[in-house]
């Protein structure tokens, strides 16, 4: 993926009262809908051809489209997609920064405008599977949902107003999903493998051990990993790989909360550095210590919207593109050189940067630094870019349930 002088290059290649609802809520927030020119669900869509569906399509089984929805702590994403035999096609992606996490450092609890805000975007995704005549999906929450005093009375209201259901997943459960929809970008000649995902509440680190398997088979046992460990006997063997994991208390709306009291904005990115180097400590010391015999044998992946945004500013892109940015190689010198220019940076300036915008903006710096102590501890020559993750690993989850009989529950109005 890089010549001889360093040079990277990308790899080959609602209703109407809905929308009016979720367009008064962002109004009111007096946020726009995504911070990157185009937004991240049209350059989705476009990265993944999207063709207009046949007119016949079947009422379930075997084409059918099937849906996976991932509820953050700052954000709201949706994938449909078609299966195809054992992989899938996107045919329609959603993705609106809802900052549902907002202000749980200090309540415990989701806030009414967090709430509100989250079912709005929650009400378009299942218009969008409704239009689709979506037979399978599942519907997961992370973090803030996992924290949240009020948990309950989100996920009945939710119900209630959307028709969809919510699991509140564990974090386990979501270092899982992470790896096994990040599984096609890894390498088959690595034999370690660290995936890093950088969301809104946590961030979640997982090593894997591939030494012991064949190149042929790497790919197929990341991917057992989105059908949980209890599920099959495929999935008990993959999740003996993982050698640890852990889930840090920190991501990019949280650790940003945590120091928002300073103001300097240098002496803010170093605090949140530090900070993350002391959780991160006890993880690197043990069984994925960064021994030089380790890293050389070591892949290291990250997924999120942290790093993705930062390829982005480093391949200085003038619109977001998902095909130029996942799967791409980056040396870490030129990931520090890029966090380096951002902390030259006042806010305005993050936020004029073409792919950056002012919602990615607000919380990038916060991403960069947890970015930065993870290369602390770890300093491989270069890291792979993810813009996949959660979702992905969802639906290849579904597509497994559909091989050995299993279906998830259809939504329910």
């Amino acid at each position: 993926m890089s010549d001889k002088n360093g040079d990277i290059s990308p790899p080959c290649a609602a209703s109407a009262a809905v929308e009016a609802r979720a367009t008064e809520v962002a109004s009111r927030e007096n946020r726009a809908p995504s911070g990157r020119k185009g937004g991240d669900e049209a350059s989705a869509k476009k990265s993944a051809k999207i063709r207009p569906p046949r007119r016949r399509r079947p009422p379930g089984g075997r084409g059918a489209a099937i849906a996976a929805l991932d509820l953050g702590t700052n954000n709201c994403r949706l994938l449909v997609a078609r299966p195809d035999g054992e992989a899938f096609q996107v045919i329609d992606a959603f993705s609106r920064v809802v900052r549902l996490g907002e202000g749980l450092n200090d309540t415990g609890a989701l806030s009414e405008a967090a709430m509100e805000r989250a079912v709005a975007a929650l009400s378009i995704c299942a218009e969008r599977l409704s239009r689709h005549r979506v037979q399978q999906f599942r519907a997961i929450a992370t973090e803030a949902c996992r924290r949240a005093d009020n948990q309950r009375l989100f996920i009945d209201r939710v119900r209630a107003e959307t028709g969809l259901h919510l699991d509140v997943i564990a974090a386990e459960e979501e270092a899982r999903l992470a790896v096994a929809g990040c599984a096609p970008l890894v390498e088959p000649t690595a034999e370690q493998l660290l995936v890093f995902d950088i969301g809104g509440g946590s961030t979640e680190l997982i090593w894997v051990d591939l030494s012991k398997t064949t190149t042929a088979k790497r790919k197929a046992l990341l991917m057992a990993l989105a059908h949980g460990a209890s599920r099959s006997d495929r999935a008990r063997a993959a999740a003996q790989h993982i050698t640890d994991w852990v889930s840090l208390p920190v991501g990019v709306v949280t650790l940003g909360e945590k120091f928002d009291r300073i103001i300097d904005d240098g002496e803010k990115f170093n605090a949140m550095y530090d900070h993350t180097v002391e959780l991160i400590e006890p993880f690197a010391v043990n069984g994925c210590a960064p021994t030089r015999e380790r890293l050389a044998k070591m892949q290291m992946l990250g997924t999120s919207g942290t790093i993705t945004t930062l390829a982005g500013v480093h391949l200085e892109l003038e619109r977001y593109s998902r095909r130029a940015v996942d799967g791409l190689w980056v040396p870490t010198v030129a990931v520090d050189r890029v966090i380096e220019r951002l902390c030259e940076m006042n806010a305005y300036e993050r936020a004029s940067i073409p792919c950056v915008g002012e919602d990615r903006a607000t919380n990038l710096m916060s991403g960069a630094a947890i970015l930065r102590a993870i290369l602390h501890a770890w300093p491989t020559r270069r890291l792979r870019v993810a813009d996949r993750g959660l979702r992905e690993g969802l639906l290849y989850g579904l597509l497994q349930d559909s091989a050995q009989g299993r279906r998830r529950r259809p939504m329910r109005r």
